[in-house]
């Protein structure tokens, strides 16, 4: 991979001794211990309030790369509208791989529901690897007539006007999520945006809404008191820590499909052999065994990619879900 350098880059002599340093593990020596990338703590961007759970993927992958690296890396939430914020951080950083950016599928959507962004997140960045995937997860009332996703197709079919849908708000991937559902699936069925998760779940108990559609983390404690029914998960096939429940395409639903991801970035003009190092890392955390635990238990499937990968993958899912948008009639902002 080759990267066009700006006035802020390195010198030719910068890079060369940056992919030296990045390369020297492979070399093993002395050397390495006292000269290598990274010689310094790592700055994590988040466009996320702490607490969340993106917020909680990254600082689980923090830990532990800052066990594989050596060095620690500090996370900074840097919530806002569209990710903006975060991302003009990153943006202005040193190409040094000193500060990173964690991004999800959530980026690509901010490309397609804003007019104009500060920034282009395909083209203004090195994409480096997925940490993991996740699925949208459809669940009903334990205590509803539906039991399965194909009674709610089937009802809602019988019943056009009468059935709800809850999510977080508007143009989140849950929202987006539960539009093309109701695209794909062709139903005549209202998509209720509430202010937080919490809220989509009094409205299933008060049954203001008869389907609600988040991720699992979330909806976890339901799930566990039996309060809420898994119905179906959003992805090509079945999850791992779901297996009994079909995935939508299987319930009325053909060809659906949602998978939510997150991932690590870097200020373009990074060296490639500091990129190749973090990928490694990348590569080499999401076979922990202790990592896939805790993230499975968050939803999560952990597993990383090639750069290339995590960049066609957001160029996709900017089409993907720009199309949604545009066929929901929602407002660019």
């Amino acid at each position: 991979m080759t990267h066009r350098l700006t006035r802020r880059a390195f010198s030719k002599a910068a890079i060369a001794a940056a992919a030296a340093s990045a390369l020297a593990p492979f070399a093993g020596g002395s050397a390495w211990a006292q000269t290598s990338y990274p010689a310094r703590p790592i700055r994590l961007i988040v466009p996320f309030a702490a607490g969340g759970l993106a917020d909680l993927t990254a600082r689980l992958a923090a830990e532990r790369l800052g066990d594989k690296l050596g060095q620690r890396f500090v996370i900074e939430n840097q919530a806002g509208p569209g990710g903006i914020a975060a991302a003009r951080t990153v943006l202005s950083a040193p190409p040094d791989g000193y500060t990173l950016g964690f991004v999800t599928n959530g980026t690509s959507i901010s490309a397609a529901i804003y007019n104009a962004l500060p920034f282009d997140p395909v083209k203004d960045f090195v994409t480096i690897s997925t940490l993991g995937y996740f699925d949208l997860l459809f669940g009903t009332n334990a205590e509803s007539q539906f039991k399965t996703l194909s009674d709610f197709i089937k009802a809602a079919r019988a019943q056009p006007g009468k059935l709800n849908i809850g999510t977080v708000s508007v143009g989140s991937t849950q929202n987006l999520g539960a539009e093309l559902f109701r695209a794909t699936a062709g139903l005549d069925v209202q998509i209720v945006p509430y202010r937080t998760t919490p809220d989509v779940v009094v409205g299933l108990f008060r049954n203001d809404i008869q389907l609600m559609v988040d991720f699992y983390g979330p909806m976890e404690s339901g799930l566990q008191q039996n309060k809420i029914r898994a119905v179906a998960t959003s992805g090509t096939a079945r999850t791992e820590y779901l297996p009994e429940v079909p995935i939508v395409s299987e319930a009325g639903a053909p060809g659906y499909e949602v998978t939510a991801w997150n991932g690590l970035i870097a200020p373009k003009g990074t060296p490639t052999a500091i990129v190749d190092l973090l990928n490694g890392a990348v590569r080499d955390i999401v076979d922990m065994p202790d990592l896939k635990t805790r993230f499975a238990s968050l939803g999560i499937l952990a597993k990383a990619s090639t750069p290339e990968e995590l960049r066609s993958r957001m160029q996709g899912d900017i089409g993907k879900w720009a199309a949604v948008i545009a066929r929901a009639g929602i407002p660019k902002q």
